[in-house]
C-alpha cells in the first residue's frame, strides 16, 4: 500500500476495510470472533476499542496463513465446533455466501468447505485444483503453479470454513515448502483429503467479491463496488439519486424516504437526511451532521 497507516485500517466507503468483514461474520451469528493481528496491532486494537466480541490475538511475525491460524490455538484449543477463516483486507466478502457455506458444511459433514470464483484473467489468485471426477484435491498459488496450472480459471477466495479440531490437525502438518518459505494455508486442502476426510467447495462466488485490497488501485476499485451496494439499498429503500457516478455516501448514513440527491452529492458516516428533503447539487453533509442544515447553516464535523 506504500503507506504508514496499517492496511486493514484503510477506510472503505467510510470506514475501516476489516469492519465489514466483521460485520459478515456477524451476520451469521458466529459464537466468537478471533481477530489475529501483527504489525501495527496496537493501533488496530484502539480502532475497534468497544467491541467486545473481538478476541485479539498476536501474530509477532508474519509467517504466512498457516502461522496466523496456529497462533490461535491457544484462543480456541476448547473449541469443538466450525470455524470461519477469513482474510481482513477481503471487505467484499458477503453473508449469504458464508450462510451458503455453512449450510452445504453441515449438511455435507465435510471436513473443510471453501468457496471458489471463476475469473477471465485469474492472474494473482490462488488456482482450485480438481482431480477426474471434480473433487477438490488442492490449491496451488500462482507463484508456485506449473504453467499448465496458470491456465486454471476457478481460483480461491480465501472464504474457508473448518471443522476446528480438523482445522488444527492440518496446521501442524503445514510445511514451509513454498518458494517464500510461508506456511499457507491452503496447503490444508491436500493434507485434509489426503486424510480420506471430505473437502467440498461452493462454487461461483460472483467475481466482483473475490477482490482483496494490496494496492491503492485495488482500493479504489473495492470503494466503488462497495459505493454501487450502499447506493442499491439506498435507491430500493426509496431514496432517489440523479447521478449515482457523482454521488458518494459513506457507510452508516441515514437518508430518509422519497430524498432526492442531485449530482455531486457527498454524504458522510453518521449523518442524517430527513426524509422527502431535496439535497442540492454539490452539497456536502459532514460525518454527523444533518439535512436540512439548522438555521440555514452547516451541521456536524468533518
Amino acid at each position: 500500500m506504500n503507506s504508514a497507516q496499517v492496511k486493514v485500517l484503510h477506510e472503505v466507503c467510510g470506514r475501516p476495510m476489516l469492519a465489514w468483514v466483521l460485520d459478515a461474520v456477524r451476520a451469521t451469528a458466529v459464537a466468537r470472533i478471533v481477530v489475529v493481528v501483527g504489525h501495527g496491532h496496537d493501533r488496530v486494537r484502539r480502532a475497534f476499542a468497544g467491541q467486545a466480541d473481538i478476541q485479539w490475538v498476536r501474530q509477532s511475525e508474519p509467517k504466512g496463513t498457516g502461522h496466523a491460524v496456529a497462533v490461535c490455538r491457544a484462543a480456541l484449543e476448547s473449541f469443538a465446533g466450525d470455524v470461519f477463516v477469513l482474510a481482513g483486507d477481503g471487505p467484499l466478502v458477503r453473508p449469504q455466501t458464508l450462510r451458503a457455506m455453512l449450510a452445504k458444511h453441515q449438511a455435507s459433514g465435510a471436513a473443510l468447505t471453501l468457496a471458489t470464483s471463476r475469473l477471465e484473467n485469474p492472474h494473482g489468485y490462488g488456482r482450485i485444483l480438481r482431480d477426474s471426477a471434480g473433487e477438490v484435491i488442492g490449491i496451488v498459488e500462482e507463484k508456485d503453479a506449473t504453467a499448465q496450472q496458470r491456465r486454471i480459471t476457478e481460483v480461491n477466495p480465501s472464504y474457508y470454513l473448518f471443522q476446528a479440531r480438523a482445522l488444527f490437525s492440518a496446521v501442524e502438518k503445514i510445511a514451509p515448502n513454498n518458494l517464500k518459505g510461508e506456511y499457507y494455508l491452503t496447503d490444508a486442502v491436500g493434507i485434509l483429503g489426503g486424510q480420506g476426510l471430505k473437502v467440498v467447495a461452493v462454487p461461483d462466488v460472483a467475481p466482483e467479491d473475490v477482490l482483496s485490497i494490496n494496492s491503492r488501485a485495488e482500493l479504489g476499485a473495492v470503494n466503488q463496488i462497495l459505493q454501487r451496494r450502499l447506493q442499491q439499498a439506498l435507491s430500493e429503500g426509496g431514496v432517489t439519486l440523479v447521478a449515482p457516478p457523482n454521488t458518494w455516501i459513506e457507510f452508516g448514513a441515514e437518508i430518509g424516504q422519497d430524498t432526492v440527491l442531485e449530482p455531486f452529492t457527498w454524504i458522510g458516516r453518521g449523518a442524517h437526511v430527513k426524509a422527502k428533503s431535496h439535497v442540492p447539487a454539490g452539497t456536502v453533509i459532514a460525518r454527523g451532521g444533518c439535512w436540512p442544515r439548522r438555521g440555514g447553516r452547516r451541521s456536524g464535523r468533518t
